[in-house]
């Protein structure tokens, strides 16, 4: 770098990279335009910050009596922006070291290979961020020329001006207060930012609660509390459901809210809130959850609106803020780098949350119950996801039940602590709402025996439960699968006798071919014919009905037919095998109570056949009994 003086006003010229410096900060580092005001307020809350910490720990009396504030004026017709604020300002060195920040050497090189590897894992000094460096250099988006007048306690005032290309210049100027003023005109493509309303709204969204007032032509526009910051005895709640509706644009209150504030390994704050309702897109949209996540924030200013890294996938629902000085950020503040400290404060977040919701099941029953109906799809996620902390949510799973009434649940350690001596096996059911699923013929031994039956009614319970497998040395097993244990408290059925079901099972075989697995003799069932049942091995059938959906699957797969023997129809059936096995009545019955099943479970494809082979058995009926 050299430079030469010309009266009073020094020329400064960059390196020969630092055009392609500023072209790579202006359009590759930053996403939005307005970064730039955050960048800037940001610059000038830390000057005030530091007047700040002086007068409290070196007893200074520096800006004493006076309000530290950052004042923004704009002229809409002139397109004209200055920012201002009563900080510590800047000697005439240290306008050369901060704002000449990005011409030292290696950082051109290191922003290209951030641009290169669109890499979310490098860093740089964060000295750099929140100075007059590269943030600074924002501003060069919106304007072609920035002027900076500054003065700190002591030494005389100066002006910085550069419009970003070759040169920069630096003169002694006649300046009384203490603090910088930051002045440029908009280009016209960005002349929104000279609007009041426009600047405002940018205001609100970054800056929000930063820790001193932000006056906006003379009207103080950051007037929300960082309540964050404040003892958790301190907040009231009508304060914090404000503080709420703000943050998450929701019109109503939060269901409940968690007060962090962590000192240790990592120091953090945090506000974090539950909402009342889950859009559906959150529940069942793949990928909904992706990029969401609670505000970041770095001495109250906010670094990301949805910082994703914060929090796993199936806890992103919650909403709220999180603020910490422990963590390094990369150049642009956009995006945190993957450090130990991110991974530190997600697990402890993680952790305190789940424990906030075992909190609300213990103590606060009717919450939990709200929480759960809403954003109980989202937490099962977790049990394939999150391994360490998967024995605690099974404990917050929830179900209905046979033994439950519509929309009550049981845990998985009620309903163990509440089954008969000789229950092994915890059973349940999988459909599409719960009279559907009670209707069910499967249900019927359980019904007579009086064992209790989860109902899954959430379509993401047929994805996680059968990957917990056991809970309490107790196998978790579908009742629509054939390997269920009957044996305990088998009773004497008014059944056919073996030879007589035999024919009955073999004809069945033959009628129905290869539409089926397998026929079988029925244990569970007590008021219906036959039922359906899947393989040892077979796909649950709400995954296989979602998969047709999805057209990843044909039809419906094989399954098991169960004949029960004591049913009279059945009776019927093997009186007429008896007599003559090739009357056409025996098959198109076995073919229509085939079917009946299908159409019970919900996968009987077309019922054109079903009808015209029910009149076709109705036909035969009538004409019997007229003879």
């Amino acid at each position: 770098m050299s430079n030469k003086k010309q009266q009073n006003v020094q020329e400064f010229e960059y390196k020969a990279e630092m055009k392609q410096l500023l072209n790579l900060i202006v359009h590759s580092l930053y996403t939005h335009p307005e970064i730039f005001l955050r960048e800037l307020i940001s610059n000038a809350s830390d000057a005030l910050s530091k007047v700040r910490f002086s007068q409290l720990t070196e007893n200074s009396t520096e800006g004493e009596g006076e309000e530290l504030k950052i004042t923004i004026t704009l002229d809409e017709k002139a397109r004209s922006f200055v920012i201002e604020d009563n900080g510590t300002g800047m000697s005439e060195e240290e306008l050369i070291n901060n704002l000449g920040t990005v011409a030292k050497s290696g950082t051109l090189g290191f922003l290209q290979a951030l641009k290169e590897q669109q890499s979310e894992k490098a860093g740089i000094d964060g000295n750099l961020i929140g100075q007059f460096g590269v943030g600074f250099y924002s501003v060069f988006m919106v304007t072609d020329e920035v002027t900076v007048e500054t003065k700190a306690e002591g030494v005389p005032g100066c002006r910085w001006c550069s419009s970003g290309e070759g040169t920069y210049t630096i003169e002694k100027i006649e300046r009384e207060k203490r603090g910088t003023r930051v002045a440029f005109t908009l280009k016209e493509d960005a002349g929104e930012f000279a609007e009041e309303y426009r600047v405002e709204s940018v205001i609100r969204k970054y800056s929000n609660f930063v820790d001193f007032p932000i006056y906006l032509d003379n009207k103080r526009v950051n007037s929300i509390t960082a309540l964050w910051q404040q003892q958790k005895s301190d907040l009231k709640e009508e304060e914090v459901n404000e503080f709420y509706k703000f943050i998450s644009v929701d019109y109503q209150e939060p269901l409940d809210y968690l007060h962090l504030s962590l000192e240790g390994v990592v120091n953090f704050k945090a506000l974090l809130f539950l909402p009342k309702e889950a859009p559906m897109d959150m529940l069942y949209q793949q990928g909904a959850l992706e990029n969401h996540g609670p505000q970041l924030y770095v001495r109250k200013v906010m670094i990301q609106h949805e910082c994703k890294d914060l929090l796993p996938e199936y806890l992103r629902f919650v909403k709220g803020v999180v603020e910490t000085e422990d963590l390094p950020l990369n150049v642009s503040r956009e995006v945190v780098q993957n450090s130990p400290v991110m991974a530190k404060i997600r697990q402890i977040l993680t952790t305190k949350i789940i424990a906030w919701f075992e909190s609300l099941a213990q103590d606060h029953t009717e919450k939990f119950r709200q929480f759960y109906k809403a954003f109980g799809p989202v937490v099962k996620i977790g049990l394939n996801t999150d391994f360490t902390n998967r024995e605690k949510l099974i404990e917050l799973l929830r179900f209905e039940s046979t033994k439950t009434g519509d929309g009550e649940y049981v845990t998985l350690r009620e309903y163990v602590d509440r089954m008969d001596e000789g229950q092994k096996e915890i059973y349940y059911l999988s459909g599409d709402n719960r009279q559907q699923m009670l209707s069910s013929p499967n249900l019927e031994y359980f019904r007579k025996k009086g064992i209790e039956v989860l109902l899954l009614v959430d379509p993401v319970d047929v994805f996680v439960i059968p990957s917990i497998n056991k809970y309490d040395e107790k196998p978790l097993k579908s009742i629509e699968k054939a390997d269920i244990d009957f044996s305990a408290g088998e009773e004497e059925k008014d059944a056919l006798k073996e030879n007589m079901i035999e024919p009955v099972l073999r004809i069945f075989k033959e009628a129905l071919g290869d539409r089926v697995e397998d026929v079988v003799e029925s244990h569970r069932l007590v008021n219906s014919p036959v039922t359906l049942v899947g393989g040892k091995d077979a796909v649950d059938p709400q995954i296989e009905k979602m998969l047709r959906m999805m057209k990843q699957s044909e039809g419906p797969g094989k399954k098991i037919l169960e004949v029960n023997p004591s049913h009279p129809v059945i009776k019927n059936l093997a009186g007429l095998c008896l007599l003559n096995e090739n009357d056409a009545l025996i098959r198109t019955t076995m073919s229509q109570l085939y079917e009946g099943a299908l159409l019970l479970e919900g996968s009987l494809e077309g019922t054109a056949d079903f009808i015209s082979r029910m009149n076709e058995i109705i036909e035969a009926a009538t004409r019997k009994a007229k003879a």
